[in-house]
């Protein structure tokens, strides 16, 4: 599939790399879930979508998965991945570190003037394999957000109460989600928009108990997303476990390349429905290190994201301690929350003051029929979520 258009700073980072490669070669809601079955989610309407195709993601996203995820062991590495298996002191990211980089000379410090010999066609095929190599890997080094925004569809499969997502299949959902991601592209000038599933993984339940969704389901969804290049999101409530175990659960799930993951603070708690949960700085950063270390250490590709879900301080203690510079990883800070647009524009400002946490996402509900939930009054349009400041680059819809 076509690579989505990217930012000008990812294209110049990437031709860096590219041209680097070439000169070396050249020269060498929840407890209602079960009685609400038959309530129904009311998304807004997509018709006024324009008719462009909505851009597919990088070629890393849609690289194939993988036939089975392991139950208890490491995935095996495969290809380009498991030369990066290795820890090394060497940044994995190429954007922005490459940005603005000069390629060194392979030669030792002489230059050949006059015209070059003519090159054989075994040198010009190896040439240009090398350079299609090098522009490989250096999207699967660039981050995915490097140009640009992900438009998510959020909830739990087969549970109407809980998103979008329970309301229809994912094959109805198809259209409604490239709908709504072209309504983003119209209006956000050069960046890209890549669709994506957002899946509550773990549920919480009374007393903190986390009910997981099964594998063979997480895994078609994951599936069906690949083939389009989509992305995935899995999202851990947490409930009563530690925030390294809830993450260490999804972790085989990143053997996939369009799997990224999330931990929402709000269901951290022994009393969901009752009380809002947190979680400290200290844990989230922790998450963030146990993903960086699964990733190089199963020799695994790409940059993945961790959201983190916010919309009361107290849901992150200690937030000024967190740190957003892992190498594998893009800490996605994402306001959450319903209600009308003033309230989630409060929300979102108390958010972005967090400037430890660069990178922000925004979270929107449709309205829902479901006895006691709340949902967006009235529901922001595309051009007001843009209009946040920063820029939201991830943005679901519930």
């Amino acid at each position: 599939m076509p690579a989505s258009p990217m930012h000008r700073s990812t294209l110049v980072s990437i031709a860096v790399f590219v041209s680097a490669a070439i000169v070396s070669l050249g020269s060498s809601s929840q407890f209602s879930e079960v009685v609400a079955a038959g309530a129904g989610v009311g998304p807004a309407p997509v018709a006024d979508a324009p008719p462009a195709a909505v851009p597919a993601a990088p070629a890393a996203v849609s690289a194939s998965v993988p036939a089975a995820i392991p139950a208890s062991s490491a995935p095996t590495p495969a290809g380009s991945a498991g030369r990066a298996a290795a820890r090394t002191t060497e940044p994995y990211r190429l954007f922005p570190a490459l940005l603005g980089a000069v390629p060194e000379q392979a030669s030792e410090g002489r230059v050949s003037y006059g015209p070059r010999p003519p090159m054989s066609a075994e040198d010009a095929e190896a040439l240009r394999r090398a350079a299609e190599l090098a522009a490989a890997e250096a999207a699967e080094r660039t981050p995915i957000l490097a140009g640009n925004q992900v438009l998510a569809f959020y909830g739990k499969p087969g549970a109407p109460s809980m998103g979008i997502l329970g309301e229809y299949t994912k094959e109805q959902l198809a259209p409604l989600l490239e709908g709504y991601a072209r309504l983003y592209d119209s209006v956000n000038g050069d960046l890209g928009v890549v669709p994506a599933f957002y899946i509550i993984y773990g549920t919480c339940w009374p007393a903190g108990e986390i009910g997981k969704l099964k594998d063979s389901v997480v895994r078609s969804y994951i599936e069906f997303a690949a083939e389009r290049g989509w992305l995935v999101f899995l999202d851990h409530q947490l409930g009563k476990y530690g925030v390294e175990e809830s993450v260490r659960s999804m972790l085989p799930y990143l053997a996939y390349p369009n799997v990224h993951l999330a931990i929402d603070p709000e269901w951290r708690t022994l009393k969901p429905m009752q009380e809002i949960g947190s979680i400290t700085g200290a844990e989230l950063n922790e998450a963030q290190r146990i993903v960086d270390a699964y990733l190089r250490d199963n020799g695994l590709p790409g940059i993945r994201m961790l959201v983190v879900h916010q919309f009361k301080p107290t849901m992150i203690r200690d937030s000024a301690s967190v740190t957003a510079g892992f190498d594998r990883v893009v800490l996605v800070h994402t306001a959450d929350g319903f209600g009308s647009p003033a309230l989630k524009r409060q929300t979102y400002a108390s958010n972005a003051r967090l400037a430890n946490m660069p990178v922000k996402g925004f979270k929107l509900f449709f309205e829902s029929k479901v006895e006691g939930a709340g949902w967006d009054k009235p529901l922001m349009r595309p051009e007001e979520v843009l209009a946040l400041d920063p820029m939201p680059l991830v943005i679901m819809y519930q």
